[in-house]
């Protein structure tokens, strides 16, 4: 339940931290993205709460370089109809984002989301039989993928996706569906982040969106998962 907010706003960042403590989180801050990246890369943090607008190291930036060491998730802050911002921090990695200015009531919720998607993937249960398609093979326990042999690094996020798409069987996830088996939340009208997070899937796959790509968009419905 440790929380490192990393934002240059100072009176934003006092205002939430104490609101996320008065939720049962432990917070700390940075006040740039580069002191940020390296506080997340400590491993001390259960969840990042990035800001993208910051001096000197900027928080697409700073997202970067800990994707680079680090699965920790990260929850980006962007500007309130920043379209850009938003869809290069999922492809970059970052499991959730939430507008600014934000409801601190919002801000936790999101956290929480992300945190009962992390802490389910420790816990064993009898759901936590590999689950394979093809040449694809996830280990729920181990959050391990593996596709034609090789192992594939997922964000918490795209795991949770791909997850949900092999328990379906086969059968058609609408992105409703997916947002919240996956991302813990209902999905909305212009929220572009199953369509990304799938789209970065493929990617780290290799498998794109060609006739060999374990992934099928069925349009105007969602995704689903090729068996064979």
């Amino acid at each position: 339940m440790r929380v490192l907010l990393v934002d240059d706003d100072a009176e934003l960042v006092s205002m939430l931290s104490d609101y996320l403590r008065s939720e049962g989180f432990e917070v700390d801050s940075a006040s740039d993205g580069e002191s940020g990246a390296a506080a997340a890369l400590t491993g001390q943090y259960a969840l990042v709460v990035l800001d993208v607008m910051m001096p000197r190291v900027g928080g697409l930036e700073a997202l970067r370089q800990i994707r680079q060491h680090s699965r920790v998730p990260v929850l980006m802050l962007t500007a309130k109809g920043d379209d850009i911002d938003r869809i290069i921090g999922l492809e970059l990695g970052a499991d959730d984002y939430v507008p600014k200015p934000c409801l601190p009531r919002e801000l936790v919720a999101r956290l929480r989301a992300i945190l009962r998607r992390t802490t389910s993937q420790a816990e064993p249960t009898s759901s936590n039989q590999p689950l394979t398609a093809g040449e694809l093979t996830l280990f729920p326990d181990r959050h391990r993928v593996e596709w034609r042999g090789s192992p594939v690094e997922l964000t918490n996020a795209e795991f949770q996706l791909l997850a949900a798409l092999l328990r379906a069987g086969g059968r058609v996830l609408s992105k409703q569906e997916l947002s919240e088996q996956a991302l813990g939340r209902p999905h909305t009208r212009y929220d572009r982040s199953v369509d990304v997070h799938m789209s970065n899937i493929r990617q780290k796959l290799g498998a794109g969106s060609g006739p060999h790509a374990p992934i099928l968009t069925v349009r105007g419905v969602g995704y689903r998962i090729i068996l064979e």
